[in-house]
């Protein structure tokens, strides 16, 4: 492991109980910065509705963290969105938000669009799916972006049961995600749980980033952000358990490999955040260059999008 790394686990790898309730509510309190939650869902009835309600009852109404939570409907086709609104959740379905721009399936998708629905200077986004869910995710991992200026992205990390076997979930993880990032980016090797869903950042980091479709959304962010803002920017915090429903081995497939080509096109652009090929075509004055975007798979920053611009002028 990099001398780096072993510091910044050392420094910017800590326990949720670190940064008590009351010392989160003085931080906000006195910076004055907003928190919005984010739940992407689709098809989560069973678990979507305890997840929204404990985050208000203990966040919102007990005390004053969390100022909206939003759940995001991709697409369901059971009472995802029923059971999320009447648990005290605002509701949007992912088609209504920026519908000028369709639409694709994704989870990167919905998260991407969900800058345009919420207000959060902080934006914290949780799985949909989690059982026994605790409202110490979402305390756990922005407490550190409330106490601590230098700190843009925080990352949930945990133990993730597989089957009665504690640490034996997170297949993608382990077999390609944690290889992937120690051979090409060392530096993010200090990441328990670097696909985990749990992690909250800066809006005005968000917007700056690019958000990969679908499964690699994670492993894009992870690494776009070390590039953008640095690793001591980014930590972690455990915050225990994470039980959630497994995938099969055939979906298990599918995210690997989403995840291999967000890194394969982040080695092959250099880490560019915009890649675009220059071609030439001969006019009667010579030689023209002529510029075209290549990465389609993958969302601009929202800070490029006009209604977003709008949004925030007003």
């Amino acid at each position: 492991m990099l001398e780096e790394v072993e510091r910044w686990l050392a420094t910017r790898s800590w326990s949720g109980t670190d940064r008590p309730l009351h010392r989160i509510l003085a931080a906000k309190r006195a910076t004055n910065q907003s928190v919005s939650v984010v739940l992407p869902a689709l098809n989560e009835e069973e678990t979507v509705g305890d997840i929204v309600a404990i985050i208000r009852h203990d966040l919102m109404q007990q005390v004053p963290l969390v100022d909206e939570i939003v759940v995001v409907d991709s697409g369901s086709t059971d009472r995802t969105s029923e059971v999320a609104a009447a648990a005290g959740a605002r509701v949007v379905h992912r088609d209504d938000i920026l519908p000028r721009i369709p639409a694709v399936p994704g989870k990167g998708e919905v998260l991407w669009r969900s800058l345009l629905v919420t207000g959060g200077d902080i934006v914290c986004f949780i799985d949909a799916d989690l059982k026994e869910f605790s409202s110490d995710f979402v305390s756990g991992i922005v407490g550190p972006l409330l106490t601590d200026p230098e700190v843009d992205l925080v990352k949930g990390m945990y133990d993730r049961p597989l089957g009665g076997a504690a640490g034996q979930g997170g297949r993608v993880t382990e077999l390609m995600a944690r290889p992937l990032l120690n051979m090409h980016w060392p530096q993010l090797a200090g990441f328990v749980q670097p696909l985990g869903g749990e992690y909250a950042a800066r809006r005005s980091l968000l917007e700056q980033l690019p958000f990969p479709v679908g499964y690699g959304v994670e492993l894009g962010m992870l690494v776009d952000a070390l590039h953008l803002v640095g690793l001591d920017a980014l930590a972690q915090v455990d915050v225990g358990v994470r039980k959630h429903r497994h995938q099969d081995g055939q979906a298990l497939g599918r995210m690997a490999a989403a995840i291999y080509r967000t890194a394969q096109l982040r080695l092959a652009r250099g880490h560019l955040i915009r890649p675009s090929l220059t071609q030439f075509e001969r006019s009667p004055d010579g030689f023209e260059p002529r510029t075209y975007s290549v990465d389609t798979e993958e969302r601009p920053p929202m800070a490029e999008i006009a209604e977003y611009q709008s949004r925030k002028v007003a």
